[in-house]
């Protein structure tokens, strides 16, 4: 059996991981990114059309943590997240985290609370620490302390991801989902950027999240330059290594690098690969 060494830090995820995207591939590309030395593999939420895919990953590999980020409440009832969890942690023990995320709507804590209660409640539960919350803000992040093992956030700058560690204390774990596109010509690259940043500032908790951070209505409305530069990794190695170890500084235990690409950048596979010699310590 495999353990866990002990700079894996909380929950086991080591201080960066990759998000993978689901290819006729992806299963190699899990136990490659493994042999990397990255301790954690997540699946975006856009990826995860069944929950299999996870179980898929546990098995590809050999002893890195593999997450969702996230689970969608209103896509997957607890019954099934609870029955899957279980056959996981019996196969593999300790492998499979839950990242749990509620729908971008008003009101969205009474649901999710109640989903939880729902995972608490069943005759094998997921425990509280091994699962994680998405949270875009104060009453998400109190929701994610009280009830989970810490938080997943995303589209943050640094100065936010102190912020967050102040509401979620020294304890809970802080994942910072970190979007990046490893090109170093600023037009192309802000246009990757602006793929996903177009959907997501159209949605009121984003909106909000970014208002909270310094972004006037102008800027998230044209998808400025400043909102991209400061919420999107993009550049050489060096930029995008510096800015992970810019989140980590600021209180984040966990980067997820989260690629982007257009089809002619570079994607999850080849980035992890030209940064394992500096976030992971062994050579690509």
């Amino acid at each position: 059996m495999s353990h866990t060494p002990p700079s894996a830090g909380k929950l086991g995820l080591g201080a960066v991981g990759v998000a993978l995207t689901v290819s006729d591939a992806y299963l190699d590309e899990a136990a490659e990114v493994e042999g990397l030395g990255y301790s954690a593999l997540w699946l975006p939420g856009g990826q995860l059309d069944q929950l299999g895919r996870l179980a898929d990953l546990i098995q590809a590999t050999r002893a890195v943590r593999v997450a969702p980020a996230i689970i969608s409440p209103d896509v997957y009832p607890a019954e099934k997240v609870i029955d899957f969890y279980a056959r996981q942690d019996a196969a593999a023990p300790g492998r499979l985290l839950v990242g749990l995320g509620g729908p971008q709507r008003p009101r969205s804590v009474q649901p999710l609370n109640e989903y939880l209660d729902r995972l608490d409640q069943a005759g094998q539960p997921v425990p509280t620490q091994r699962r994680l919350v998405a949270a875009l803000g104060p009453r998400k992040l109190e929701l994610a302390r009280d009830r989970s093992a810490g938080a997943i956030v995303v589209l943050v700058t640094p100065d936010y991801v102190g912020t967050a560690r102040q509401v979620l204390g020294p304890q809970a774990t802080l994942v910072v989902d970190q979007m990046l596109v490893a090109d170093a010509d600023s037009t192309t690259a802000r246009e990757t950027a602006r793929q996903p940043l177009r959907f997501l500032s159209g949605l009121p908790g984003y909106r909000a999240s970014f208002a909270r951070m310094g972004f006037t209505q102008d800027e998230v409305t044209s998808i400025a330059d400043r909102l991209v530069d400061d919420l999107v990794i993009w550049g050489n190695d060096e930029t995008i290594t510096a800015r992970v170890r810019q989140q980590l500084k600021a209180g984040a235990d966990h980067v997820m690098l989260h690629a982007l690409s257009d089809g002619s950048q570079p994607g999850p596979v080849e980035v992890a690969r030209s940064l394992a010699s500096s976030l992971t310590g062994r050579p690509s």
